[in-house]
């Protein structure tokens, strides 16, 4: 199933996160909990200076490099 996300990403220019999300507002029913938790995950990333799925992917990437950086020492 995950290849298949992989393929649609590619053919659409997408991350696999983007798609994901989508996926996930379409599919899901409004619930109160998840829109708060979702609210807070905006403001909270704000204050790490995430203004874009861009920036999400940036964070994400620079993380696994530092982990396996850290790794190999």
């Amino acid at each position: 199933m995950f290849v298949l996300a992989q393929e649609i990403a590619a053919r659409e220019h997408r991350t696999i996160s983007e798609l994901f999300r989508e996926a996930l507002r379409r599919y899901k029913p409004a619930d109160p909990e998840w829109e708060a938790l979702m609210s807070w995950g905006r403001a909270h990333g704000k204050t790490l200076g995430i203004e874009s799925e861009e920036d999400v992917e940036r964070m994400s990437d620079e993380f696994r490099q530092e982990r396996r950086q850290a790794a190999a020492r």
